[in-house]
């Protein structure tokens, strides 16, 4: 089981603040999972579509596409921010 938190306008996209998963026995990275959520369809494929900015954390560091992802962890995915 992991666990998936949606921040500011990806929230209101996708329309859920969290959930909890099984994680697909095909999916051991970041970029596996964000492709496999892009398969939902609809808002999910248009806001995690490569290249559309978004940041992904593991268990509250920065994380990459390849960084390894098992169960357990808390996924973060948020839109970047900037400072002023």
């Amino acid at each position: 089981m992991i666990t998936l938190l949606y921040f500011a306008r990806l929230r209101e996209a996708l329309g859920v603040s969290s959930e909890q998963i099984d994680q697909p026995a095909d999916v051991r990275h970041v970029a596996g999972l964000t492709a496999w959520l892009r398969q939902r369809g609809g808002a999910w494929e248009r806001e995690l579509a490569e290249g559309r900015a978004f940041r992904v954390a593991v268990n509250q560091d920065m994380a990459d596409g390849t960084t390894v992802i098992g169960d357990g962890d808390e996924i973060a995915i948020f839109p970047p921010v900037t400072g002023g």
